[in-house]
């Protein structure tokens, strides 16, 4: 793993000029450029809102007179799945589609997950800074709890990439890996308090629902975002030493399958 991130750390100019050229090439014929990476899941927050916010505003504690309450619990919640799911997304076919680059072109592999990572989080930044200005225009002023932020988007970073680099090697070998993927993650999204409080679940399934990591992680989104108070230390505890062995072992997984890929591809 050492060698990987060595060569990793000598490639780094190819990797950020990797991500800005991606990033232009994307918008490169759209005239809000790269505005529609923070309208999708805005829209998607809105639509929610329009639909729930009526039943749902009551269930939020301490916020129940606060009229946008649920616009803002939505879109705290969904800063952190937007980075989760996209970092997943793109890494479960992120070997598929570089396939003739990797036989072509002698460069470390492991640039093709941080350019990836690199993406999402730059993409994510913005919808933060959005997100920030929504919530000056629906009246909520953010407390001084709001500079975790950057430090959970880390947390959910290593995540993310954790996962998606062991399902996009196993999506190599095992193309049904990519079929399943985004049916669970649609799961993932509804196991995980975005849309609704956990209050309203029903007692005996909430320790299922904390079973889910991303509950823990939106949760102290929604805590520094919405709440002002501070992130939930004590599940982090728990889950960031999980979190390090996981992405250590992806890495890993990822060297000693790099080989092989490259074959199959």
């Amino acid at each position: 793993m050492k060698d990987m991130l060595l060569s990793a750390w000598r490639y780094r100019y190819f990797i950020l000029s990797s991500i800005q050229t991606e990033f232009r090439a994307r918008f490169i014929r759209s005239r809000l450029g790269g505005l529609w990476m923070i309208i999708h899941p805005l829209a998607q927050a809105a639509i929610f809102a329009l639909v729930l916010a009526e039943m749902m505003a009551a269930r939020l504690p301490g916020l129940a007179n606060n009229k946008f309450a649920y616009a803002i619990y939505l879109m705290s919640g969904m800063l952190a799945w937007s980075l989760f799911s996209e970092v997943i997304n793109r890494c479960l076919t992120l070997f598929i589609d570089n396939g003739n680059l990797l036989k072509k072109i002698v460069f470390p592999r492991i640039s093709l997950p941080l350019i990836v990572t690199g993406s999402a989080l730059f993409n994510n930044l913005l919808l933060f800074m959005a997100i920030i200005v929504v919530f000056g225009l629906l009246g909520h002023a953010p407390g001084v709890q709001i500079a975790w932020v950057p430090l959970l988007m880390l947390v959910t970073l290593a995540l993310a990439l954790g996962i998606g680099l062991v399902l996009g090697v196993l999506n190599v070998f095992i193309r049904d890996v990519g079929q399943v993927v985004p049916v669970v993650l649609q799961l993932g999204f509804w196991f995980t308090p975005i849309v609704y409080a956990p209050n309203i679940v029903p007692e005996a399934f909430r320790p299922m629902l904390h079973m889910n990591p991303m509950t823990t992680i939106v949760q102290s989104y929604q805590n520094a975002m919405l709440f002002n108070t501070t992130p939930d230390f004590v599940g982090l505890g728990w889950l960031f030493p999980a979190i390090l062995i996981l992405l250590g072992g992806a890495f890993i997984m990822f060297r000693r399958a790099s080989a092989e890929m490259v074959d199959v591809l």
